[in-house]
């Protein structure tokens, strides 16, 4: 199956945070936006509690970096659900959902792609996030789209790592996560691995544009000419117990 395959005319994706989308599914979307998909990200937070300034104004940094991100991908649309950074868990379970449910109804793709139940990395974000997510779109019954979730592939960001130190940054964090080998280790089997090679050096540009994480991590030792071994590769996880085409 090819990215193209998996989207159809139309995919949408939810994470959590301005940069997610690059890490996890940058090659899907690139791909998906060269083919003529119609292609929009959904970011439930603005990523204001991380760290090196003050929520507000990091806010504002990272939407101009999730802004420039969509744009070197070739989204159609970014929305943004304004929740705040650090509380998905704790948020209001029928509202998130709702919204959710809402964002899907108006635009009605024909696939979305989300975190699988292991966040990546067991993110309590990203977790809370997959279970609204799959929670709403179980609600939307034969209305539903296709669903799938984005899995990490075990050892690829150790790969990043070891690449890294190799260049002098040796303990790199990966997007601020020291440990790479949190990725994908305990991720469920995936249904589909893509090659994005050809996006690859789009991935890598992708998460550059977000400056704040990206410096300074194992990911910025990656020149464009080194994206393809490293990034070149994703993995999907389908969603059975929602109809979509794209799963039988």
């Amino acid at each position: 199956m090819t990215a193209h395959e998996l989207s159809g005319r139309s995919l949408m994706t939810f994470f959590a945070h301005p940069d997610d989308e690059s890490l996890a599914a940058g090659g899907l979307i690139a791909s998906c936006a060269a083919a003529g998909s119609t292609v929009t990200l959904v970011v439930a937070t603005r990523g204001e509690a991380g760290p090196g300034r003050e929520g507000a104004k990091l806010a504002a940094v990272r939407t101009r970096e999730m802004e420039a991100a969509a744009r070197v991908l070739g989204a159609s649309e970014l929305v943004w659900l304004d929740y705040p950074d650090g509380l998905l868990p704790s948020a209001d379970a029928g509202q998130l959902e709702g919204d959710i449910a809402r964002t899907v109804a108006a635009r009605r793709p024909e696939q979305l792609v989300t975190f699988d139940r292991d966040g990546l990395y067991w993110h309590p974000d990203h977790v809370a996030l997959h279970e609204r997510v799959t929670a709403a779109i179980e609600e939307l019954g034969d209305d539903a789209p296709g669903l799938w979730y984005v899995t990490m592939p075990h050892g690829a960001m150790r790969a990043v790592a070891d690449h890294a130190a190799a260049r002098g940054r040796s303990r790199a964090p990966i997007l601020g996560v020291d440990d790479p080998d949190a990725f994908g280790a305990e991720a469920p089997a995936a249904t589909i691995t893509l090659d994005v090679r050809r996006h690859a050096a789009r991935k890598l540009a992708a998460l550059a544009c977000h400056a704040t994480q990206f410096h300074g991590s194992a990911l910025a030792a990656i020149a464009p000419a080194e994206a393809v071994p490293l990034l070149g590769r994703e993995q999907y996880r389908c969603a059975h117990a929602v109809r979509s085409q794209a799963c039988t």
